[in-house]
């Protein structure tokens, strides 16, 4: 029900304008609380837009070893915050794939050259599909894809989709190659040690940091981040369990090092990019407030004609 209707062009303006209200302060977002087990994790993610009068908890799972079942799988409740009443409780498996791609299109907006032509991925699972999706709106000169996974039928499945976009597609030997011929790069992979090498990265790219997303996960080399324009989504997120997170713990970096956050810079207090050489990372853990702009839209969209959906007699909306 929710792919039929909403589509990354809907995300991307969701996820920015909750990006902008964030960097206005216009929101409430605890960060997220993790439940721990042997083979995964369960996130809880509350938030609230008090411009939309509406507040969300999503539950998410991350459990790489899954084979049947999807590595992540969420659910969203939407709350009144008038009354408490549950408005809707949603799959949000595919929002949290659809939003987690526009905030790397949000971030490629403001950070990457805008004569970027070529799309670089390390990691080549479903979320680098709404990566692209989003990237390639955010810069309309993008022309090819350069992907490298280890698993080659990940390449595969990832070289038909980018087809299915009137792409080109170069399958890399190696990440190296991408890093080396890539003008924005999506890193969606679930390492615990740099994959991403300081020598790699020539000067001008811009790097979408998706996969670490709990304590000790970490993508680029932090000598690589040393270099770089770092820019955060949340400073409480991101330094427990983003990219930037080890670098941290290990004093490899400071907070100083960080340049700011999604939000001062959406919000146009801070600049994006400011020269065709610096290297940009964004680090990008997931803010409940990009799920529940999203949600809020999906809600809105069924709320205004409840016979779209699917397999239902009846439908009150309150």
């Amino acid at each position: 029900d929710i792919e039929r209707v909403y589509k990354m062009e809907d995300a991307l303006e969701c996820v920015e304008n909750a990006f902008r209200l964030y960097g206005e302060g216009k929101v409430r977002m605890p960060s997220k609380v993790y439940l721990i087990f042997e083979h995964g994790d369960l996130r809880c993610m509350p938030s609230h837009i008090p411009a939309y009068n509406i507040a969300g908890v999503k539950n998410v799972n991350v459990h790489p070893q899954n084979t049947d079942l999807p590595t992540v799988m969420a659910t969203l409740t939407l709350i009144d915050t008038e009354t408490g009443y549950p408005l809707a409780i949603m799959d949000a498996t595919y929002i949290t794939n659809i939003r987690t791609g526009a905030s790397g299109g949000i971030a490629a907006k403001f950070l990457a050259r805008e004569d970027s032509e070529t799309a670089g991925f390390v990691g080549a699972g479903i979320q680098a599909d709404t990566q692209l999706d989003a990237i390639k709106l955010a810069l309309p000169g993008i022309k090819k894809v350069i992907a490298y996974d280890i698993n080659p039928e990940h390449t595969e499945r990832f070289a038909r989709f980018v087809a299915g976009l009137g792409l080109e597609m170069v399958k890399a030997g190696s990440i190296e190659e991408v890093m080396q011929n890539a003008d924005v790069v999506s890193t969606t992979t679930p390492v615990r040690k740099p994959i991403v090498m300081d020598s790699y990265v020539p000067a001008g790219v811009h790097i979408n940091a998706i996969g670490a997303d709990a304590e000790g996960k970490q993508e680029l080399e932090s000598a690589l981040l040393r270099r770089a324009k770092i820019v955060i989504d949340n400073w409480e997120q991101a330094s427990h369990s983003g990219e930037i997170n080890v670098a941290l713990a290990k004093g490899e970096i400071t907070r100083e090092d960080i340049y700011g956050d999604i939000g001062q810079i959406a919000t146009g207090n801070k600049p994006g990019r400011t020269s065709a050489d610096e290297i940009t990372v964004f680090d990008s853990t997931g803010l409940g407030i990009q799920d529940l702009a999203c949600a809020a839209k999906v809600f809105e969209i069924y709320k205004s004609d409840p016979s779209l959906l699917s397999g239902l007699t009846s439908f009150n909306f309150f």
